[in-house]
């Protein structure tokens, strides 16, 4: 009876029926729009898909998007961690109001995230103006983009690690401490291999948020061809001259890169869980 209950404890039964609607849902939304990509870009020829995907306007703003991405995404690695630690770690006023601005830049819409942002950092704007005084400018810049990036992608950090930290055991902190471990010892041979797996998650969200945006950095970039100009913007400027082929060989490379880092970064999660798993 047990070993029955066991084969067969899934709550839904059906496993072929919820396997069709699985990848006919799948299908739909990801598979036959990818499919179409390539399918379009295949009525150029080679020179004409070289021509369109590998420009130098093209090349500098792959630069920018993908440098740009990897670099708000390490960022929000180190300081996502920190808030979330501050948030699990300690009680203090203001906290709670806190948390709740964590989530604002999902319920901003980006083309407002994008319009404050410019607002602020531009050269008369509160925070641009003081920083144009040290010789520092951030709107209409490869900066501003970083700067818009960091914003967008914070939470998926912040809310990827948190629960793990909520659920980690003071117990083992005070073992260690206990055998004689100081306060870096405690980090990098206890929690950090724990919550390790939780911050590459958030790394990758938040580069996979980053790469694809488009509203929050268009207003704050300038969209300086060869300078400040994002590949998203590329792929509406193809799409607006009616450049259909152009644009999606330009979306193409763009999601076999990506595709690509992010199998790279699920590759490490792997390893690292594996070698987690050989160690215990």
């Amino acid at each position: 009876m047990a070993s029955t209950y066991a084969k067969n404890r899934n709550v839904l039964p059906g496993f072929h029926l919820s396997l069709g609607f699985t990848l006919l849902y799948l299908s739909l939304l990801v598979l036959i729009p990818l499919s179409a990509a390539f399918l379009k870009s295949f009525t150029l020829t080679l020179d004409g898909f070289l021509a369109a995907a590998g420009s130098p306007r093209v090349l500098a703003a792959y630069k920018l998007s993908f440098g740009a991405s990897l670099g708000a995404a390490t960022i929000n690695a180190v300081f996502g961690f920190i808030v979330a630690w501050v948030l699990v770690r300690y009680d203090f006023p203001g906290r709670r109001v806190i948390d709740a601005l964590v989530d604002l830049p999902f319920a901003l819409p980006t083309s407002v995230a994008g319009i404050a942002l410019t607002a602020i950092y531009a050269p008369k704007g509160f925070l641009g103006s003081a920083l144009e005084k040290i010789g520092v400018k951030v709107a209409f810049t490869p900066l501003g983009v970083l700067v818009a990036l960091v914003f967008i992608g914070l939470p998926f950090v912040v809310r990827t690690v948190q629960p793990v930290l909520e659920e980690l055991e003071a117990e083992k902190e005070e073992a260690a401490a206990t055998l004689g471990a100081g306060r870096m010892a405690v980090f990098w041979k206890v929690l950090f291999p724990t919550v390790r797996p939780a911050l590459l998650t958030g790394f990758a969200l938040s580069f996979a948020r980053a790469v694809g945006e488009y509203g929050s950095v268009i207003f704050i970039a300038g969209n300086i061809p060869l300078v400040s100009e994002i590949t998203p913007l590329i792929i509406i400027t193809k799409l607006e001259q009616y450049d259909y082929a152009g644009a999606t060989a330009v979306a193409v490379v763009m999601l076999l890169i990506s595709f690509a880092l992010l199998l790279l970064i699920n590759f490490l999660q792997w390893r690292m869980a594996r070698h987690r798993q050989a160690s215990t």
